[in-house]
């Protein structure tokens, strides 16, 4: 009996594209559990041990819209290639015995390969068949947020058992299996496209998106030199300004900001920019009181590996989301989808602010909250690319995960304002009330996320456009796309 070459493709492809998504943003997370262990064997303050997760974030949103403006390109694959050998170079570096600051180096050069999820997209959106590209798109989406999930507890453990190298070890190991993937797995880009990098504009986003992200990240700025931190927040406008007024000149620009400029695109970016506070703030709430320990009045006072072990329903749950949302789209347009998850995300928090005596009543809020946020993260795509044409998918899909990365980091610089008000005076942690105060923030902020994705569904045109619709989604319902722009 033969078999359908392209069929056969298609499954070595799919499970290639979803590792290699998880392999890099489980490792870019591994800064999270290890900072306390970090800091011991650096011989580092908890501030600068908690730059080898800012760094990786930092250099994860800068790379992000280059690599989408190069996965637009002939050159994907070569992209692809060379990025995930910049990330195994930067993971020999966290194993070698270097000092702290080549520490640094090594995760910042594993962020850069939170640039490459979406053009995992646009290959997933090239080469598959119609009807697994857009569910493949879904889960690609879900995978790169539950990486955290995957990787914080494994990495906790290794720490436990053979120190920070160790975990740092692991990253080595699955970031080089992922290259091997890639090399052997990754077709190249169909013929006919083109991508001019337009280096002045990279640099100045790059620019903006560090200040920014900067700001999010280091909330004592804020309360020990606050005229620093607005002046750098003035530099910071003016520099994304400055970026915006250049692309929309451009003849090559990196970011299309005109097709950004589309009704469904600006709203399901501004959806995705407050669900990402919403969804972050709940993550660090329940980490973080789930930590606290039993002499602050309230918490648990679990060890890092065991509050490692309270995101496996926040994985678990988000995956099966990822996995039910595409059947779901087939019946629900995607922006009541986004709706929809953003309540479920604020029944998270409605959860957390009443219920949180026992770690049963934690567990079920991150599960609520994984749930929220894997359907939310599958259902995205399919509002982005359905006016988006195929050459863009990277360049569309990296502009959206670099607001969600801000989203994200304002989402914990504001848990950390917020429970900061809410310390007295001479006290370590802060009073329990200032999580409940917390919470109703992220309420208002999944209220916003339903709001404005209610406005998405409300404003989608019954036009039928089939040649911009995403592979297998159906176009009914979507508005005319831009026109197929290739960077030429």
């Amino acid at each position: 009996m033969s078999t359908n070459p392209e069929r056969s493709e298609a499954r070595l492809l799919v499970p290639a594209l979803m590792f290699i998504a998880l392999v890099v943003a489980a490792v870019a997370s591994l800064g999270t559990p290890l900072i306390t262990s970090v800091a011991t064997t650096f011989h580092v303050a908890l501030d600068s041990a908690q730059w080898t997760l800012t760094i990786a974030l930092l250099s994860g949103a800068v790379a992000t819209p280059v690599l989408g403006r190069l996965g637009a390109g002939p050159h994907r694959r070569a992209t692809i290639l060379a990025t995930l050998a910049v990330v195994v170079a930067g993971s020999a570096l966290t194993v070698l015995p270097l000092p702290f600051a080549w520490l640094l180096v090594g995760r910042a050069a594993q962020g850069v390969g939170l640039g490459l999820t979406a053009l995992m997209m646009g290959v997933a959106r090239d080469h598959l068949p119609e009807g697994r590209s857009a569910a493949t798109i879904a889960l690609i989406s879900v995978v790169s947020i539950i990486g955290a999930g995957v990787g914080y507890p494994l990495a906790a453990l290794l720490t436990e058992i053979g120190g920070v190298r160790t975990a740092y070890g692991l990253g080595l190991f699955v970031t080089a299996v992922a290259l091997l993937t890639a090399w052997r797995s990754i077709p190249a880009a169909p013929a006919g496209r083109s991508a001019h990098l337009d280096v002045v504009g990279a640099l100045v986003l790059a620019g903006g998106l560090f200040l920014v992200l900067f700001l999010a990240s280091q909330t004592s700025l804020w309360n020990r030199h606050l005229a620093v931190a607005v002046a750098l927040a003035i530099v910071a406008v003016l520099l994304l300004c400055v970026w915006t007024a250049t692309e929309l000149r451009s003849k090559t620009p990196l970011v299309d900001v005109r097709a950004m400029r589309h009704p469904t695109v600006a709203g399901a970016n501004i959806a995705m920019f407050v669900a990402g506070i919403g969804m972050y703030l709940l993550l660090t709430l329940i980490t973080r009181y789930a930590q606290t320990p039993h002499s602050a009045g309230y918490g648990f006072g679990l060890t890092t590996f065991v509050a490692g072990l309270v995101l496996v329903p926040f994985s678990a749950l988000g995956f099966v989301a990822g996995k039910l949302t595409p059947r779901v789209r087939e019946r629900i347009d995607a922006p009541l989808v986004l709706a929809g998850s953003a309540v479920v995300v604020g029944g998270g928090f409605v959860l957390f602010a009443a219920a949180r005596s026992n770690l049963a009543e934690l567990l079920v809020a991150m599960g609520v909250l994984g749930f929220g946020v894997g359907s939310f993260s599958a259902a995205m795509p399919g509002v982005i690319l359905a006016v988006t044409p195929k050459s863009e998918t990277s360049s569309a899909m990296s502009f959206n995960y670099v607001v969600r990365s801000v989203g994200y980091s304002l989402g914990s610089a504001t848990g950390g304002l917020v429970l900061a008000a809410g310390t007295n005076p001479g006290r370590l942690f802060p009073n329990d009330g200032a999580y409940t105060t917390a919470a109703l923030v992220g309420i208002a902020a999944m209220a916003i996320t339903t709001l404005t994705s209610l406005a998405l569904a409300r404003q989608r045109s019954p036009q039928p456009n089939p040649t911009a619709a995403p592979a297998g989604v159906p176009s009914k319902g979507h508005r005319h796309a831009p026109s197929d722009r290739t960077g030429s």
